[in-house]
């Protein structure tokens, strides 16, 4: 890919050519990245649903929720 010579700047714009790569792609790049952001925050919402339904059926057993609220140290560290 030439981007030509910018000696003359009075020249024709479309002589010169492409500027970057992949031009035209531009709306095609963006629904990728849209996808894998939509995407990652399903899984996020998932992984984070996970750890805490873990977390709620520890506390729920004996007596680890009262122990949780005076301080103690009852759930797994992250």
């Amino acid at each position: 890919m030439s981007t030509g010579t910018f000696e003359n700047w009075h020249g024709n714009m479309l002589d010169i050519g492409p500027l970057y790569p992949f031009v035209g792609s531009e709306f095609v790049m963006f629904i990728i990245c849209v996808a894998f952001w939509i995407a990652w925050h399903f899984l996020q919402w998932r992984m984070e649903e996970s750890n805490y339904v873990d977390d709620m059926e520890v506390l729920k057993k004996g007596d680890n929720l009262e122990r949780a609220l005076k301080g103690e140290k009852v759930l797994r560290s992250m």
